[in-house]
C-alpha cells in the first residue's frame, strides 16, 4: 500500500487514485472495527495483564494469582475467564459461563426495554368563557387521562380581544389545578404561547 495513504488518512483527505483510496477505505473500517472490539470484556486468552485479582464461579475471592493460573482454573471447570474491572490495580477478573453471561444480559435488557413506558401526552383545551359544565366535562376527562398514567396538556386559547384579558385565561387553568390536585401536580405553566396559555400536569407519584 503507498506511504502517501496513509497520510492522507491522517489528514482527512483522500488521494484521487483509485487504488489508493480503496487502501484508505480498509484502513478506516479496520480502525472503527478495533473500537467496537475493545468496548466488550475481554477473556480468556484476550486479557493482557500478568497478574490479576480473581473471583470464582462461587464468587470466593482467589486472591491475586498469575493469568495462567487464573485460566487454568477456568479451565478446569469448563467456564471462561472474564476481565470485569479493567482500570482496578491489578484487574478484576470472574470465572464465568461467558455465553450464559451475555445471554442473560441481553434478556434482561430486553425485558426492561418492554417495561419501559412511553410518555403520552394529552390535550384538554378551554376557552377563557368557557361554561361550567363544558369546564366540568373536560375537567373529569383530565382526570381520566391522569389515573391512566398519562400526561395532560391543558389549553386556553384566546381570540382577538380575548388577548386583552389572559388573566380570565389564567383563572381557568388555575381552578384545574385546584380540582385535579388530589391526582396531579404541575410541571409546566402556566405560560403564554402565542395565543394561548398552556399547562401540563402530570400524575403524582405517590
Amino acid at each position: 500500500m503507498p506511504l502517501a495513504c496513509l497520510s492522507y488518512v491522517g489528514d482527512g483527505i483522500l488521494p484521487s487514485v483509485g487504488k489508493e483510496i480503496w487502501g484508505c477505505w480498509k484502513i478506516r473500517r479496520g480502525y472503527n472495527d478495533s473500537r467496537k472490539k475493545s468496548a466488550q470484556s475481554r477473556t480468556n486468552e484476550q486479557i493482557r495483564a500478568k497478574e490479576l485479582r480473581v473471583v470464582s464461579s462461587s464468587n470466593e475471592q482467589l486472591g491475586i494469582i498469575s493469568l495462567q493460573e487464573a485460566l487454568e482454573v477456568a479451565r478446569n471447570e469448563g467456564l471462561d475467564l472474564v476481565e470485569v474491572a479493567p482500570k482496578a490495580e491489578p484487574p478484576v477478573c470472574k470465572i464465568m459461563d461467558y455465553g450464559k453471561f451475555q445471554y442473560e444480559k441481553s434478556k434482561r435488557e430486553k425485558e426492561a426495554r418492554k417495561k419501559q413506558a412511553k410518555v403520552v401526552l394529552k390535550e384538554i383545551q378551554f376557552r377563557p368563557d368557557t361554561a361550567d359544565h363544558d369546564y366540568q366535562f373536560k375537567m373529569r376527562h383530565a382526570r381520566e387521562f391522569l389515573a391512566k398514567g398519562y400526561k395532560v396538556r391543558s389549553v386556553v386559547r384566546f381570540r382577538g380581544r380575548q388577548m386583552l384579558h389572559t388573566n380570565f385565561g389564567r383563572e381557568v387553568l388555575h381552578r384545574l389545578v385546584a380540582d385535579v390536585g388530589d391526582v396531579a401536580e404541575v410541571e409546566l405553566g402556566p405560560k403564554m404561547e402565542n395565543n394561548l396559555m398552556a399547562l401540563i400536569l402530570t400524575p403524582k407519584t405517590s
